[in-house]
């Protein structure tokens, strides 16, 4: 699926659709989450976390800011 596919809409992320679309490790990405560099996520079962489609966009906006 591509990024646009992805970030369209509302709806959630697993981790492994934006490592598709951000390119850092797993735990980097980890690590960024924990230090407040990249979204907070959010817990909807014991084993299965997401982000929120609008944060990871808002994100990849800033960081195209940010560059500039």
């Amino acid at each position: 699926m591509s990024e646009q596919n992805l970030l369209q809409g509302t709806g959630y992320l697993r981790i492994s659709q934006i490592l598709e679309i951000i390119p850092v490790s797993k735990s980097t990405w980890w690590a960024g989450v924990k230090t407040g560099r990249f979204p907070q996520s959010i817990k909807i079962g014991p084993r299965i976390t997401v982000w929120r489609v609008e944060d990871i966009r808002n994100f990849i906006e800033q960081q195209s800011f940010d560059a500039a």
